[in-house]
């Protein structure tokens, strides 16, 4: 698949197959990742993979349980509470593999170069024919120190994506898009 079929056709995937994703796969992600562009060329990511469905399962509880103890009701997030709040709600959508790019840098400008990483990631991932989703509603749980402690995470590093992978049950079908806002100079 090139490249502008992979970006076409990526999608957030929320429904996976129970097909177990091996190490190589996730190595070939994690070198794509890698091969993103950087400030300076520092390259300040780490990356913490999960494959165990009885620590994915912790995660995805755990990240539930703090997200519905600390989203304030004046907060944007304030309307995901009841979906979150639903006991058989998995944050994790039952994934087989959950990979955490972390900034190795304090630095502002790390948490976008993770994210650049984590774009080469999911398209590569694409390409591959395996689905991928942001979990963004996780990343609060995995900066919290007890959380990092069990995951191996260094305690200076900061979770930024966190990213399943699996073989998905079905690829969802694309969203509507908005015509982009241009402003044409010169």
């Amino acid at each position: 698949m090139d490249t502008l079929n992979a970006i076409h056709m990526r999608r957030a995937v929320r429904a996976y197959s129970d097909r177990r994703l091996d190490q190589p796969k996730i190595q070939r992600l994690i070198e794509a990742a890698v091969d993103a562009p950087s400030a300076m060329d520092r390259q300040p990511w780490s990356f913490m993979v999960v494959r165990d469905r009885e620590r994915l399962a912790w995660i995805a509880r755990e990240a539930r349980r703090h997200l519905l103890e600390t989203i304030p009701d004046d907060s944007p997030l304030a309307p995901l509470k009841a979906f979150v709040a639903d006991p058989g709600m998995d944050i994790l959508y039952g994934a087989p593999a959950l990979v955490v790019i972390c900034a190795t840098l304090d630095d502002p400008g790390a948490a976008e170069d993770c994210a650049l990483a984590a774009e080469n990631l999911m398209l590569a991932a694409r390409a591959m024919e395996l689905g991928t989703c942001w979990i963004g509603l996780a990343r609060s749980w995995l900066n919290q120190p007890e959380c990092k402690k069990a995951l191996g995470i260094e305690p200076q590093y900061a979770p930024v994506a966190p990213i399943i992978v699996g073989y998905p049950a079905a690829w969802p079908d694309a969203p509507p898009r908005r015509e982009p806002e241009i402003h044409w100079i010169g």
